[in-house]
């Protein structure tokens, strides 16, 4: 009876000690995940710009691995020859065609409020239309309004100098992570308890595999996209169609939201022409669009996370609410990253289910 007292007399402070762990590690878990709430809202722009490194890193890493398979050179001989080969293309091309993309620049920036003022001419002319157009902001402030998005596409600094100075950063970053990347990496994988740690590059492996497997198919898909666009317009006599379908190649990297972004100022100034031919640049981006959804889009999809359209464009819509225009570029690739790890580390590990896949493993 005596060891009995004694067992039920030092039980409380141990159950009390307990008690006391459990609140301290949900009070520090509350604590930790407000941080890193605060740190996103706050640091949102520095996040996106290190996420947009990323993906710039895992790109070349990638390319620079294709490369090394195929002429049996180290991965950082590689990686300079890859490197060397972009700036190579990116600088003669512009060079080459620096003189003719600001000029039409230019003429672009005059001829949309001349469309647009056109467009709610005409528009007036029809009595149910009229009601629209009388709800329509004027043209200065449409074309304002579009300006306005070249500096809120910027992900850090804002501007055309601090759009040119996040490219900077996000090649230079890129790069380093690329040479690098067990540097980083294991560096991540090190904050992981030791008994989760393969899991935790398991996890690191499919999400590299996801997202790059992506990106390469839709640089693919923007290429061909601008190449297409520009000589589509170029044959049915639209004006500009070299900056146009260079907007169209960049506004690609952006699922659903970027082709309608692309094809408003085309359809603007083909309607400046005529009816006919705004009729013929819609069906031409419909067209392409219709391709790259059934062809292109299953192929890039085939090796990455098979994202839903009304799934990616939640995700626009509420990234873009939180973090502007970078929000919405980058919404796609967040969402299939997230993919994986909704995937790996709640589906398979919480719940046990290893049946259903979200994504294909590239």
């Amino acid at each position: 009876m005596t060891e009995q007292h004694q067992e039920q007399a030092a039980d409380p402070p141990h159950t009390q000690r307990r008690v006391a762990k459990r609140t301290t590690m949900i009070s520090g878990i509350a604590i930790l995940f407000l941080f890193l709430a605060a740190a996103i809202v706050l640091a949102a722009d520095a996040l996106l710009l290190v996420f947009a490194c990323i993906l710039c890193a895992i790109l070349l890493y990638k390319l620079s691995e294709i490369l090394a398979r195929r002429l049996h050179v180290k991965r950082k001989v590689a990686l300079v020859a890859v490197v060397l080969a972009l700036a190579a293309i990116i600088g003669f091309g512009g060079w080459g065609m620096a003189p003719q993309i600001s000029e039409q620049s230019s003429k672009l920036a005059k001829e949309i409020p001349a469309a647009v003022e056109r467009l709610q001419g005409e528009v007036k002319q029809h009595p149910i239309l009229k009601r629209i157009a009388a709800e329509l902001p004027p043209p200065e402030q449409i074309v304002k309004q579009m300006g306005n998005m070249v500096p809120n596409a910027g992900l850090f600094f804002g501007g055309v100098i601090g759009a040119l100075g996040n490219v900077v950063i996000i090649l230079f970053v890129g790069i380093y992570f690329a040479a690098t990347p067990q540097l980083y990496t294991n560096g991540v994988i090190r904050l992981v308890p030791q008994d989760h740690r393969p899991r935790a590059r398991e996890v690191q492996k499919e999400l590299g595999q996801t997202l790059s497997s992506w990106l390469l198919g839709k640089a693919a898909s923007m290429l061909i996209v601008g190449v297409v666009t520009s000589v589509g317009l170029g044959m049915l006599g639209v004006p500009l169609a070299l900056i146009l379908g260079i907007i169209a190649g960049l506004l690609d990297f952006i699922p659903y939201l970027g082709p309608i972004m692309a094809g408003i100022p085309a359809v603007l100034l083909a309607l400046s022409i005529s009816q006919d031919l705004a009729l013929y640049t819609i069906l031409l981006f419909v067209g392409i669009q219709l391709v790259e959804g059934y062809v292109l889009q299953p192929l890039i999809e085939a090796k990455a996370v098979d994202l839903p359209p009304a799934l990616v464009i939640v995700m626009q819509l509420v990234f873009g609410t939180l973090f502007g225009f970078a929000g919405v570029a980058l919404a796609t690739p967040l969402a299939a990253g997230l993919a994986v790890l909704v995937k790996m580390l709640y589906i398979e590990d919480v719940l046990g289910d290893r049946s259903d896949k979200v994504g294909k493993p590239g």
